[in-house]
């Protein structure tokens, strides 16, 4: 994976030399044992805030170049605001701030792990970990020069001082598979197309089974022998050939129907025939971030032996122009049975999904269904970035699937799904198109997915905005976020292990 730095925990004592970094709420509000490590210090934190404006508020930071009566070669304070306004969810944001001023260059640092009510809880102080390690992240791999000042994350030693230290490495044992999760489907998406395509995307994701996941994988002869007319026609004009990767963690009950994760893997995106403009056209190397999601997630559940059985499905296509690709006006036949007018060889994603959804749902009965896209330019219309738009049959689904979204800052909004919309893409010549038109473009292509996942609860999430081109946030400077990992492993943890 990409550099991040290692991340471990210490029980409170003196800090080594390095950076200190310590939180505060408003008026210089300490914690018990921040105020105990900065009492060496005497008034110098106090005389710097004043000279500095410095009260604590959110987000504002307080640096101290050797300080005296500190072994410490930086003091930092960081500004949490009032304690009152502090919600779980914060912690992740804490550790990115925290992570965000310890230049790479510098050896080592201790965080201590103190919130100004008290010290952290084992659960607080490995979701402060957390947003360290994916604030450090870094895809650099492709660079021949490493940036000024850098050490090899290898040499670099971040501490969290926390109260219960030997508690916090067995809780950051789930933590750490978490935030390795994140990083994979961030390595994936970060990746040119070049390197990662249909082939190379399902060996990366066959790795996992050295964690005990099993996978099966369907090329085209397999997938040609079922009927999978919509998805093989999207990669028809392709060099590389179209797979299906099928990971399966049986971490539950036997018998249990197991949590489906299906993701849209379209590897690159030029459009087809209907070509996109060139401006941009570069991103579409992350429009296979929903199939990065759906690996990432398969990582962390087996990295902490989740107690629950679940099914992660890709289908893995590269939508080129050449001679043999698909045109507008042809007809093409899912696996279900039904079909498909092509009306733009644009709207691929939804012909991958039919088929790999009625496949997953035939084969394997799951108990719930949730699909992940960088489907529509049309959902960031109605959502800009910070939501993904969410789609569902299901009530409590949906009611979950926002719970975990408030939980995780990965939040979603639901949209509408409605006969009405079914009107849009109906077809003169086959059973439906595959886009119906400008208005509601996020809508129809939703309605398009649901007519291949029968009764089963299902929910369709659209991460064109999330997924690529992700907003910069204090736990992601990467272009892509690996949005969507850390939602469904708190949905899994929270509703289904249970």
């Amino acid at each position: 994976m990409a550099d991040a730095r290692p991340v471990e925990f210490a029980p409170f004592s003196a800090p080594r030399r390095g950076i200190l970094v310590v939180f505060c709420g408003d008026s210089l509000a300490f914690g018990a044992a921040t105020t105990r490590f900065l009492r060496p210090c005497g008034d110098l934190v106090t005389k710097a805030a004043a000279a500095q404006k410095f009260t604590g508020k959110s987000g504002a930071v307080l640096d101290i170049v050797m300080p005296r009566g500190l072994r410490a070669d930086r003091l930092v304070v960081i500004g949490l605001g009032k304690v009152s306004d502090i919600k779980p969810v914060d912690m992740l944001r804490f550790g990115g701030m925290a992570m965000g001023q310890i230049p790479r260059s510098v050896p080592n640092a201790t965080v201590v792990g103190e919130l100004p009510a008290g010290a952290l809880t084992p659960a607080q102080a490995v979701d402060l970990a957390l947003g360290m390690r994916l604030r450090s992240y870094r895809f650099e791999r492709y660079k021949t020069k490493p940036a000024e000042g850098a050490l090899k994350a290898s040499t670099v030693a971040v501490t969290i001082a926390v109260r219960q230290a030997t508690a916090a490495r067995r809780a950051w044992a789930a933590g750490r598979g978490l935030g390795e999760g994140v990083m994979l489907a961030r390595d994936l998406v970060n990746e040119p197309a070049n390197v990662l395509f249909p082939k190379e995307f399902a060996r990366r994701a066959m790795a996992l089974r050295k964690l005990g996941v099993d996978i099966d994988m369907l090329g085209e002869p397999q997938m040609k022998r079922l009927g999978m007319g919509a998805l093989i026609g999207v990669g028809q004009g392709s060099e590389h050939d179209s797979r299906i990767v099928v990971m399966r963690w049986n971490g539950g009950k036997r018998g249990v129907a197991p949590v489906a994760f299906v993701g849209k893997g379209v590897c690159f995106d030029t459009g087809g025939i209907s070509i996109k403009p060139a401006s941009g056209m570069e991103d579409m190397k992350g429009d296979m971030g929903g199939a990065a999601c759906v690996v990432g997630l398969m990582h962390a559940i087996a990295a902490r032996k989740a107690g629950v059985n679940v099914i992660g499905a890709i289908g893995l296509v590269e939508n080129m122009p050449d001679g043999r690709a698909q045109r507008p006006g042809d007809i093409v036949r899912s696996m279900s049975g039904q079909t498909i007018e092509i009306i733009n060889t644009d709207a691929e994603g939804r012909l991958v999904l039919a088929d790999v959804l009625h496949y997953v749902n035939k084969k394997y009965k799951p108990r719930v269904m949730i699909d992940l896209a960088t489907l529509t330019g049309a959902i960031m219309v109605a959502l800009g970035q910070e939501y993904a738009g969410l789609f569902c049959n299901d009530d409590t689904l949906a009611t979950r699937l926002t719970a975990a979204g408030e939980a995780t800052g990965e939040k979603v909004w639901r949209m509408p799904l409605g006969k009405e919309y079914d009107k849009m893409i109906d077809s003169k010549f086959a059973d439906m198109k595959n886009t119906g038109g400008r208005h509601g473009g996020a809508i129809t292509a939703a309605q398009f997915l649901q007519r291949f996942v029968g009764r089963t609860p299902w929910a369709h999430l659209d991460i064109a905005g999330t997924a690529l081109g992700s907003p910069q946030t204090e736990i992601n400077k990467s272009w892509s976020a690996g949005w969507g990992v850390r939602l469904l492993d708190r949905l899994l943890a929270d509703v289904y292990e249970k």
